[in-house]
C-alpha cells in the first residue's frame, strides 16, 4: 500500500553546504546519463524559447540546449544560491547570455508575458511545488499555443528495489535523506493526473515508469 504524501519544502535548496551537495549528486547523475533530456526533447520541445522551471544547479538543461539546435533556454529558479552555482555551470559548458538567462522568482508567479515560450519543462521539481494546479495555470498562460510541456519528478509508488538502486547509489548522506524525503512528496501517476484535471493541462498525458512519472501535452491553438 502507498503511504500518504508528507509536502517537502516549497524554497528549493537554499545555502552554501546544501547547495554543493546536490551540485556533486546533480553531476554524478549527469556524468551516468540519469536525466529526462532525451524524454524533453521527444515530447516535442526541441527548439525555439524554452523554459525551465526548477533548473537547480543547470545541468538537465544545459544538456538540453547541448543537444539542440537553435535553442534558447529561461531557468526559472527559487534559490538564490542555485542560480549563481546554474551560471557557473553554463559557463563551463561555454554558454552565454544569448543562449541561456536564469531568473529568480516562484513559478506560481511567473513574471513572463502570456504566450512568452514555445515549451516549458522541469524536471524533479514538481514534487517540492506549493500548489502544482496554480503552476499548471501559469506554464499554460506562458506557452504560445501549440507551445509543448513536459513535467518529469520521481513517483511516490517506485518499487522496493528501485529505492535500493537509487539509495545505494548515492554517495553523500545529505542527498541520502533528500530522496528519502523527496520520494515521500511526490505523486502517484492516479494524483497527477486528478491535479492535471483540475487545471488547464486537463488533456495532458501522464505516464508512470519504472524511475518516474512525466506529464506532457500541448497548448492547442483553440485553448483561452
Amino acid at each position: 500500500m502507498t503511504k500518504n504524501r508528507i509536502p517537502e519544502t516549497n524554497e528549493g535548496i537554499q545555502g552554501e553546504f546544501d547547495v554543493k551537495e546536490y551540485n556533486l549528486f546533480a553531476r554524478g547523475m549527469r556524468d551516468r546519463g540519469w536525466q529526462e533530456t532525451n524524454t524533453i526533447i521527444k515530447s516535442g520541445i526541441d527548439r525555439g524559447v524554452v523554459l525551465e522551471i526548477g533548473p537547480g544547479p543547470g545541468y538537465i538543461g544545459l544538456e538540453w540546449l547541448k543537444k539542440t539546435r537553435h535553442s534558447t533556454l529561461v531557468g526559472l529558479e527559487i534559490s538564490k544560491n542555485m542560480i549563481e552555482l546554474a551560471q557557473k555551470n553554463a559557463g563551463e559548458y561555454g554558454f552565454g547570455a544569448e543562449r541561456i538567462k536564469y531568473a529568480q522568482g516562484n513559478a506560481m508567479e511567473m513574471s513572463f508575458a502570456d504566450g512568452a515560450f514555445d515549451g516549458v519543462f522541469s524536471s524533479g521539481s514538481l514534487h517540492e511545488w506549493e500548489d502544482p494546479v496554480r503552476i499548471f495555470s501559469e506554464i499554460h498562460r506562458v506557452l504560445k499555443p501549440g507551445g509543448h510541456y513536459c513535467i518529469c519528478d520521481l513517483r511516490r509508488d517506485l518499487s522496493f528495489i528501485v529505492k535500493w538502486f537509487f539509495t545505494i547509489s548515492i554517495k553523500q548522506p545529505a542527498m541520502k535523506h533528500g530522496l528519502k524525503t523527496s520520494l515521500q512528496a511526490s505523486y502517484t501517476r492516479a494524483e497527477l493526473e486528478k491535479l492535471a484535471a483540475a487545471s488547464p493541462l486537463k488533456e495532458a498525458t501522464v505516464k508512470a515508469n519504472l524511475f518516474g512519472i512525466t506529464l506532457f501535452g500541448v497548448k492547442h491553438q483553440m485553448q483561452n
